[in-house]
């Protein structure tokens, strides 16, 4: 199987979707890699790395979604690059379709074979190629939030850990999942107030268990929502439904709630965001101010940090690839249930149901077309 790594042309996106090791592992598989030049760079790759492991540069993204039959990348293919994909074509990435109908409807018209990573699941539940993104966008959260609780940068002016006489910031983190317990340990870290809510009485238990004495678990519900919006210096949205539109928790009319030039990091924007008034933003306008409210809405967060997040994906998406490139679609889907709860689109038809759900479009399910029984 030919398969090629494009550029990415996202804005401020610097991760690449393969690394030179994937490429030599590929290789002595059998199979062709082709790398956009400069594919690497963002994340201190070199194309030199990626020849000397067997891989063949090519000029364009163009040339690489021509030439492939699986396109390896890390973000949803841009408008510009759709034209290229073709009917059949494999393409491994995140997708985050429920949060955009405009991505689902073309990739349904493109009739190609879209595998989410977000979408991957094994038998227990672990999501394990959202993961390592999840623990990076966590963390960044934090940071982010902190920076523009600042003054200069239209926040409240406050310090996230206080200083000995004054008190912390106030962190409310909605979720406690793995975005929200990266959060929580870097915001408890720096000394601020912590508060993790979450509906799973079960993760709170454990979230108590392993935290230190600065954060506080609480039920998530409307009253308790409104009564620490409050308090909130910083909020992060850290709400996730695997593959479907994320709930909206916090609404417009809750920001009056909150105190002037108060910040929330919505990390659920990815798929529609848990806060009404989250718009997608980027890294080079990445802020927000929406009824005095500071909303910090980046899509693409362990971008910035392409050093650490790329060898962080991809330590988790090689053995996916290898998997697809070596039994193709449907094979791989057949013998390997985790991929096939990741494809989300096959030959026009939406096979994921909470993104059929998000747009109210006809729904399949992929065993249908595999023949295959659940």
């Amino acid at each position: 199987m030919v398969v090629g790594v494009p550029r990415e042309i996202k804005e401020s996106e610097y991760r690449v979707g393969l690394v030179p090791v994937g490429a030599e592992s590929l290789v002595e598989a059998g199979h062709q890699v082709l790398v956009q030049q400069g594919a690497g760079l963002g994340s201190g790759v070199t194309d030199d790395q990626y020849e000397a492991s067997g891989a063949e540069l090519v000029a364009t993204g163009q040339e690489v979604f021509a030439r492939s039959d699986l396109v390896v990348k890390v973000k949803e293919p841009l408008p510009e690059e759709w034209p290229w994909i073709r009917p059949g074509q494999l393409l491994f990435t995140y997708f985050h379709f429920a949060a955009s109908a405009e991505l689902t409807r073309a990739m349904m018209d493109r009739r190609a074979v879209c595998i989410a990573y977000e979408t991957i699941q094994t038998d227990e539940g672990r999501l394990p190629l959202l993961t390592p993104m999840s623990e990076v966008a966590g963390r960044m959260a934090v940071q982010e939030g902190a920076k523009y609780l600042e003054r200069p940068m239209e926040g409240r002016g406050i310090l996230l850990g206080g200083v000995p006489g004054v008190q912390p910031a106030h962190v409310v983190i909605l979720g406690g999942g793995v975005v929200g317990t990266n959060a929580a340990k870097v915001a408890a870290g720096l000394g601020a107030d912590v508060t993790v809510m979450d509906v799973d009485l079960d993760r709170l238990r454990y979230l108590s268990d392993i935290m230190p004495a600065n954060v506080t678990t609480l039920m998530s519900n409307r009253h308790n929502l409104r009564a620490k919006l409050r308090e909130a210096d910083l909020l992060i949205g850290a709400v996730l439904v695997p593959g479907a539109k994320a709930p909206r928790l916090v609404t417009r009319d809750m920001l009056s709630l909150m105190k002037p030039r108060a910040v929330i990091v919505d990390v659920a924007v990815d798929q529609g965001g848990c806060v009404e008034t989250t718009e997608p933003t980027t890294h080079q306008h990445p802020v927000r101010l929406v009824e005095g409210i500071v909303h910090y809405g980046v899509t693409n967060m362990p971008g910035a940090v392409a050093g650490t997040s790329t060898y962080a994906l991809t330590n988790v998406t090689l053995p996916y690839v290898c998997q697809i490139a070596d039994r193709g679609y449907p094979g791989a889907a057949m013998a390997c249930p985790a991929i096939r709860r990741g494809v989300n689109i096959v030959d026009g038809v939406v096979v994921r149901k909470g993104v059929a759900d998000a747009f109210g479009l006809p729904y399949q399910a992929v065993e249908q077309h595999l023949g295959v029984t659940q």
